[in-house]
């Protein structure tokens, strides 16, 4: 199957957070390409910080990569909030909006995201509720692979056939977090790399690298507190090998170091994008303009 890809993105990436917005503004260094940040975390936001963070808009492409829609959830979708997300994109003219395959609110919200039960039902509640998404906003959107520590109850399938399925039906995108992959090949015990090579590449338009915790017992969890992992990066190799090249960012939401640290880790995606570009990228996605 052939998707055109709409999106105004290459390259590597870097989440933003507030911490480093006073050394942006003097200079953002030339490995970062675009930026991420989760909306939740901006509407609304003015001052001093909501000044600062438009300079970088005005000049720097941005990826919006939401947190509380609750694509999965039983209850009806936040239409305010997805109509004030609307007006938060257009006016920052974000380049690419995703989503987690989670859920995380019902009569209120969790404030973490829970897996959804992999079943025909969900893949068609799932994809209705992207459709209506896409239809408010505008604009195609992207559904992130999500990490999870219990198995969904009542499962009719694996993870991999539920996440093909809600693509095919919601005829949506693919934002590939390959720590997450890692995350959950190591927790639930399967192959990491067969799992990756059995995803749909003509839909990836996006990654994620990102570090993990952890825990005595062997579990992994998912904190993006800590520098990202060989595996991960042998991962994200594996992936530009099988797919070609498609733009990936550095998550980092704690324990965050100087930004000169992070910025290595930006530099290696960009090595190992140069390196594999010898393939062939079938994404057809556009330079970032100078």
């Amino acid at each position: 199957m052939s998707i055109t890809h709409p999106f105004r993105l290459n390259g590597a990436g870097l989440g933003l957070r507030r911490s480093m917005l006073s050394a942006l503004q003097v200079e953002v260094p030339h490995c970062i390409d675009f930026f991420e940040v989760s909306p939740e975390n901006w509407v609304g936001v003015g001052g001093r910080l909501g000044k600062q963070f438009r300079r970088l808009t005005e000049r720097h492409l941005f990826v919006a990569h939401g947190l509380a829609l609750s694509l999965g959830g039983p209850a009806p979708l936040d239409t305010g909030f997805l109509g004030e997300l609307k007006q938060f994109l257009d006016h920052h003219d974000f380049a690419l909006y995703t989503e987690h395959f989670s859920f995380c609110s019902d009569e209120g919200h969790f404030y973490d995201l829970y897996p959804i039960p992999f079943t025909e039902q969900a893949v068609k509640h799932v994809a209705s509720r992207i459709r209506q998404t896409q239809d408010i906003l505008e604009r195609p959107i992207a559904l992130e692979n999500a990490s999870y520590y219990v198995q969904p109850p009542q499962a009719e399938m694996d993870e991999l056939t539920f996440i093909n399925a809600v693509l095919a039906e919601a005829d949506c995108y693919l934002h590939l977090d390959v720590n997450n992959i890692y995350v959950n090949s190591v927790n639930h015990g399967y192959d990491p790399v067969a799992f990756l090579r059995g995803l749909p590449g003509e839909r990836i338009v996006y990654g994620h690298v990102a570090g993990h915790d952890l825990e005595p017992s062997g579990l992994i969890i998912d904190t993006h507190g800590q520098n990202t992992i060989a595996p991960v990066w042998d991962l994200l190799a594996e992936a530009y090998r099988r797919f070609g090249v498609f733009p990936t960012l550095v998550e980092r939401d704690s324990n965050i170091p100087p930004l000169a640290e992070l910025l290595v880790e930006v530099e290696r995606i960009r090595d190992l994008q140069n390196v594999h570009r010898l393939y062939r990228n079938p994404h057809d996605i556009s330079e970032v303009a100078a």
